[in-house]
Order: structure tokens, then C-alpha cells, then sequence
């Protein structure tokens, strides 16, 4: 399952031999001396791939643009690759998300398969991306009115309690309630509340204190 490897690391040579290695494999390869030269030009999330990110560069380290890939909601996978077998480093870089960290020199084998892993990764973390994306879009397309009577819905309100809330009548939320379901494209409350809990709807609401 090829794709596009980003590359970033300060060593010419380096990336040369790399991507060199990469396109053997069959996989294409974007090539940035620094991390802001790949902010500067930022991969596209719709293509499968992954970032191989120098731990040590000059500017923005490894770490630093993680981070900053974290912040603006990018999912490609990073594979770390460190010239010194740093266990801090390296236990930060994981635990902030990253799918591996490989010490240099890395032998093809070990690096083909840490780039796959990330690969793959993506292709799932891609997939439910594009599905959150497409509940979020349903939502948006809710009257004020009907997300409310939504948000009463999914948790647990009977029409007849939207409407002592709302200030309705029971035939009105009804009404709501229908078109509620038909934005959203679902059949029933269970799938209804299903998209609101991947939405994180639920949990916002929850955070807020409205859930009783």
C-alpha cells in the first residue's frame, strides 16, 4: 500500500539516500530541509502517507513541529529518526502521538516496516477522519431550533419533555424531531445518539454540566 513519505531532515546526503530507498519501495517522497519548509508547504491530509521527521534539526526541532502538527488537527503519522539513542526523547515522542522512533543508521528493513505501520495507520485514522467530517456537515445543517431539539434527544428527553423545555407542543418536537433524523440520515435514537458519542457531542454537552 504505497504512498507519499515527507521527509525532514537537515543532511542532504541523508535525504537523498533515503528517498532514494523509499522510491524503490515504490512509494512516492516529498523532501524538506526544515520543519517549516514542510509548514510552509503543508501535506495534504486526503493523500495516504506519512511524516519521517529528524529528531535534531535546526529551527523548529522534531518535537516542536509535532507539536505543532498536533495543534492545527494533522493526522499523518510520524516516524521519528534520532542519530543518539535518547529514552526520554523518545518516550516524549510516543507518548505525544508519534508511531515510531528509529535511531540512525537504519537498516531498510526496519525502516520500510515502521513506514507501512504508519502507512496503514493512517489509512484508519484517514477513514474515520472523513466519517466525522460528513456527521459534523449533518449537524451544521440544524436550525438553532433543531439542535436543540436534538441535544434533548440524544440525551434521553421523550418528546414529551422537549416540549415542557422548549415552551412547544409535543406535536411540534415531533415534527422537529423528524427532520432532525432525516438531516442526519439515521432510522433510529440508537444511531442518532451513535453519531452524537463520535461527535463528541455528548461528551461537550457532559462537560457543561447538561446531561441530567
Amino acid at each position: 500500500m504505497p504512498g507519499l513519505v515527507h521527509i525532514v531532515d537537515d543532511d542532504a546526503s541523508f535525504r537523498t539516500a533515503i528517498e532514494r530507498r523509499l522510491k524503490k519501495a515504490g512509494y512516492e517522497v516529498a523532501a524538506y530541509p526544515s520543519a517549516q519548509h514542510l509548514l510552509d508547504r503543508l501535506p495534504s491530509e486526503n493523500e495516504l502517507g506519512c511524516i519521517l521527521l529528524d529528531v535534531r534539526i535546526p529551527g523548529l526541532s522534531g518535537p516542536e513541529l509535532q507539536g505543532r502538527l498536533s495543534e492545527i488537527g494533522s493526522t499523518l503519522p510520524i516516524v521519528f529518526l534520532t542519530g543518539y539513542a535518547d529514552v526520554p526523547t523518545t518516550v516524549r515522542a510516543i507518548k505525544a502521538g508519534a508511531e515510531d522512533v528509529l535511531t540512525k543508521p537504519v537498516s531498510s528493513e526496519e525502516l520500510l516496516a515502521a513506514i507501512e505501520r504508519a502507512v496503514a495507520h493512517h489509512e484508519v485514522t484517514r477513514g474515520k477522519k472523513n466519517k466525522l467530517d460528513v456527521v459534523h456537515a449533518h449537524i451544521a445543517k440544524l436550525t438553532p431550533r433543531e439542535r436543540e431539539v436534538f441535544e434533548l434527544v440524544i440525551r434521553g428527553k421523550t418528546n414529551k419533555q422537549v416540549a415542557i423545555v422548549l415552551g412547544a407542543t409535543e406535536r411540534t418536537i415531533k415534527a422537529h424531531r423528524h427532520r432532525v433524523m432525516e438531516k442526519m440520515q439515521v432510522q433510529s435514537l440508537a444511531e442518532l445518539v451513535s453519531l452524537a458519542e463520535r461527535a463528541g457531542i455528548l461528551r461537550d454537552l457532559s462537560g457543561t454540566g447538561l446531561t441530567t
